[in-house]
């Protein structure tokens, strides 16, 4: 088999202009996960049990199962309850943008509490003896001890989600959306050559992850300016 190159370097301009919902999908699913890890995060390390343990079950339950599993269920599943289209949700539910951006929240969700916590769990105990020493209050070492340096923990595990989120969103195409991998089903529907199409197709998601490890690691460096090597 012969690849044609110039298909390859002829269909990636045409995918790019799937690129959009896809950074969107992306940016969405990581900033609403944020937000939803933190109150997991919250949730797991309060210390009561009727607490952390909803958070740890909601945790298994989306780390435990396929996210394409999970599209599927929101996408085709809660249509099937008339509570749902009877809901303020049912504008968003109703279209496949906003049940794939659903997904990837919940799912973003999941890992990034787990990863946050394994920040939080990594802060040497010694730090928050020190900050009561001080005399700082219990929100203050949360805020201004412990939440840097777990942060600074955190970020490679983060990095790794959050690339690993980019080639999630390819899984929208799966619903009829039009995001990068999307737009190269359409085009190998109308070529017949799959090969030379998604082969077009991972050189953009390489460049983009190339992009945003190079990113990660200069914030990483940022926040590991005053630690000695």
């Amino acid at each position: 088999m012969i690849l044609d190159f110039h298909l390859i370097l002829q269909s990636i301009p045409k995918m790019l202009t799937g690129l959009g919902v896809t950074l969107q999908l992306l940016l969405l699913a990581s900033v609403l996960g944020m937000g939803l890890a933190i109150v997991l995060l919250l949730m797991r390390i309060s210390g009561r049990w009727y607490l952390s343990l909803p958070a740890f079950i909601y945790a298994y339950f989306f780390r435990g199962t396929p996210i394409l599993v999970q599209i599927f269920v929101i996408y085709h599943g809660l249509p099937q309850f008339e509570f749902i289209r009877a809901s303020v949700l049912w504008p968003v539910l109703r279209e496949p943008f906003g049940c794939a951006t659903l997904a990837l929240t919940l799912n973003s969700a999941a890992y990034v509490s787990e990863i946050l916590r394994g920040g939080y769990l990594g802060v040497e105990h010694g730090l928050h003896e020190a900050g009561m020493a001080l005399g700082l209050s219990t929100r203050h070492r949360f805020f201004y001890v412990t939440t840097p340096i777990a942060i600074r923990l955190a970020i490679p595990a983060y990095s790794n989600d959050f690339i690993s989120m980019l080639k999630a969103t390819s899984l929208a195409s799966t619903i009829t959306l039009l995001d990068m991998t999307g737009v190269a089903r359409t085009i190998v529907a109308q070529t017949f050559a799959p090969y030379e199409i998604f082969i077009a197709t991972a050189i953009i998601y390489l460049v983009m992850t190339g992009i945003l490890q190079r990113g990660f690691g200069l914030f990483e460096k940022r926040m590991s300016r005053y630690i000695k090597s």
